[in-house]
């Protein structure tokens, strides 16, 4: 029951991420995946296991980097993005369609899709609101940011 609100997450970008939930270490909201030969170490008062996978918070699960890689390379929905874009969303902006390079996956309106750039690195997820393939439309929104690398940064100011 512990990797349900992982996989109902992983869902929203159309694929079944198949986590082994005897592996899913949860405190405080927050969740780890560890491996069979870490799991009989970890006590109960552990501050950190394994691989961080995100954590919940009001009925709202925000995920780590960690897994958007891993749901990237299980085929997920997701988009490529030329390298101006890249770095655009990054900086927190959305995508516009004349941006994509390429497109795995449905690509369907009010799903999830990561992005990721030319070289296949993970930079961000956001929500799909216009049409990808549309290039001929060029001040309307293909895919709206939901998070992306950069916030880090920009929360250190």
């Amino acid at each position: 029951m512990k990797a349900k609100v992982i996989t109902n997450f992983a869902a929203t970008f159309e694929i079944d991420i198949g986590l082994n939930p005897d592996l899913i270490m949860e405190k405080g909201g927050r969740y780890y995946l560890v491996n069979a030969q870490l799991k009989p170490l970890v006590r109960a008062d552990f501050y950190y296991a394994g691989v961080y996978l995100g954590k919940a918070k009001e009925g709202k699960f925000f995920p780590s980097f960690n897994l958007l890689s891993m749901l990237a390379k299980k085929n997920a929905n997701r988009i490529v993005v030329d390298k101006k874009s890249a770095w655009l969303f990054i900086c927190g902006r959305d995508i516009l369609p004349k941006s994509i390079l390429r497109v795995y996956g449905s690509g369907k309106k009010h799903t999830n899709v990561l992005v990721l750039n030319e070289f296949g690195e993970c930079l961000g997820f956001g929500r799909i609101v216009g049409n990808l393939s549309d290039k001929s439309k060029i001040d309307e929104l293909a895919v709206r940011n939901v998070s992306d690398v950069g916030d880090f940064l920009r929360r250190e100011r």
